[in-house]
């Protein structure tokens, strides 16, 4: 893992943006990594955000090398959230 790269384990569901939010540090900068409710039943399938909270769990190392590689080709939005497919 890229040590300038951390994912503190803090992840949750955020109603407001119908997403699995989970924040990172890129040297030291707090940004935030989402994935959109579409998404993750297209990924892991089920219906509620506690199923998608334990399948990201489940799935951590996976997700957060994906991310990484978004990070890389610095894919933020205008808002600054990193958005995973």
């Amino acid at each position: 893992m890229n040590q300038a790269i951390l994912f503190p384990d803090r992840e949750a569901w955020e109603a407001d943006s119908q997403a699995l939010c989970f924040p990172v540090q890129v040297n030291g900068m707090p940004l935030t990594c989402a994935i959109s409710e579409e998404s993750l039943r297209r990924r892991f399938g089920g219906g509620t955000p506690a199923f998608w909270l334990a399948q990201f769990r489940a799935s951590r190392w996976d997700l957060e090398e994906e991310a990484e590689a978004l990070i890389a080709v610095d894919a933020f939005d205008d808002q600054g959230w990193l958005w995973l497919p």
